[in-house]
């Protein structure tokens, strides 16, 4: 319980020093996606996910996601290796923001941030945990395995779910039904601009 409390104070620690001064509200932020294929608007959360939402809106803030791309279409059928199967789609920044990288963020593990991959789900790629950066994707269906104690990534850590598609979620179907070599779409779908919404 005091564990659970402490660890509650410290993400709303990490509100007041890293997101309230970028003039974010406590309850979420709205960000919209323009792409090649339509518009994608998110809602992040910033209390549940202090950390991963900071990172993502420093990058956001920098324009590093203008010119970014929706590269990489996870389908039941595209992925052979894998037995514990998944559908999302994955977007990343522009390349030539790409040495503008800061250091990774630490994981904000769904068993304590409560949020959990459903249908439409915005939660940042990894390998090891703690190395997201960027990379970031949109659940398409439920997909329990990519939380915490999940069976996705064999670290059982899970990913960090921080924000949910509110409208386009055709546009993410239509991504995710675009053309591919394995997962790997050809062409990549285009992020015009990445913004928020006041």
């Amino acid at each position: 319980m005091v564990w659970r409390l402490c660890e509650h104070m410290n993400r709303r620690l990490w509100f007041a020093l890293f997101l309230a001064p970028l003039g974010v509200r406590a309850e979420t932020v709205t960000v919209v996606l323009n792409t090649e294929l339509g518009e994608i608007v998110l809602e992040l959360f910033p209390q549940q996910a202090p950390k991963t939402a900071a990172n993502f809106l420093r990058y956001l803030d920098a324009g590093s996601y203008n010119g970014g791309f929706f590269h990489r279409t996870v389908k039941p059928e595209n992925q052979p290796e894998n037995t514990v199967k998944i559908e999302v789609i994955q977007a990343g920044v522009n390349p030539e923001k790409r040495d503008e990288l800061i250091a990774p963020v630490a994981l904000e593990r769904t068993s304590l941030t409560g949020q959990r991959h459903l249908d439409g789900t915005v939660s940042m790629a990894r390998t090891a945990p703690d190395s997201a950066r960027t990379e970031f994707f949109i659940c398409i269906g439920n997909q329990p395995e990519l939380d915490f104690g999940g069976r996705r990534n064999p670290d059982g850590q899970g990913f960090a779910a921080f924000g949910k598609v509110t409208r386009g979620m055709d546009v993410v179907r239509r991504i995710q039904q675009a053309p591919a070599e394995a997962q790997r779409l050809t062409p990549p779908v285009r992020i015009l601009k990445a913004s928020r919404r006041p």
